[in-house]
């Protein structure tokens, strides 16, 4: 019987209107952005940030797709690439890209050629002769998130330069070949072949 007391006192304290010092105001829902001009400050209860101007999106928008699309002019050699790469990549990835253990991965090895092994074999080094489908996205992860210590500061010859170096180095291009917006997107990665494209609804690879 006590317990039941107790539950009905904790009941009807549930159930007690909110004290007015303790309730919160009503607030409109946020205002739309879709009407904010360029550089204008939203209205509403929160107000933050403002749309973005079109050059600070253009500042942004670079990604690098599989075909190509956002190269930048600029132009690279493997040679070229060696010297960029020995002052700017190799005290992480080691002066052959060998990579330093743990944190560094290992760059160039083009095996193993039979792609299978990676099902079985957990150990094996992932690396861009043996495993990176495209070579116009590795630019793309060069040029956003290399150097480590100062991601983006590569200028675009640089990047062209080290990608050229880094495929040279793996046997997929040969000494002399320039690398450029127009030359990069015809580079075949030997691991093109062994991805799919991502075909669940809302994945990029959706139609």
């Amino acid at each position: 019987m006590r317990y039941g007391i107790v539950a009905l006192a904790l009941l009807a304290a549930c159930n007690r209107p909110e004290p007015e010092q303790f309730r919160m105001p009503e607030m409109a829902p946020p205002a739309s952005n879709a009407s904010v001009k360029q550089g204008e400050i939203p209205s509403g209860p929160f107000a933050l940030g403002r749309k973005p101007t079109g050059a600070e999106l253009a500042a942004w928008n670079i990604n690098v797709n599989p075909q190509g699309t956002n190269l930048p002019r600029g132009r690279g050699t493997a040679r070229e690439g060696k010297a960029v790469y020995a002052a700017k990549c190799a005290s992480c990835h080691g002066q052959d890209g060998e990579g330093t253990p743990p944190l560094y991965p290992k760059l160039v090895d083009p095996e193993p050629k039979d792609f299978r092994i990676f099902d079985s074999d957990f150990k094996v080094a992932h690396t861009v002769g043996n495993y990176w489908p495209y070579a116009t996205t590795l630019y793309d992860y060069i040029r956003r998130t290399m150097p480590l210590t100062s991601p983006g500061s590569l200028e675009p010859d640089e990047t062209y330069a080290v990608v050229a170096y880094l495929l040279n180095a793996n046997g997929i291009i040969a000494d002399g070949e320039v690398i450029d917006a127009k030359s990069l997107p015809k580079v075949k990665m030997p691991a093109a072949g062994h991805f799919v494209p991502d075909n669940r609804e809302g994945g990029p690879g959706f139609r």
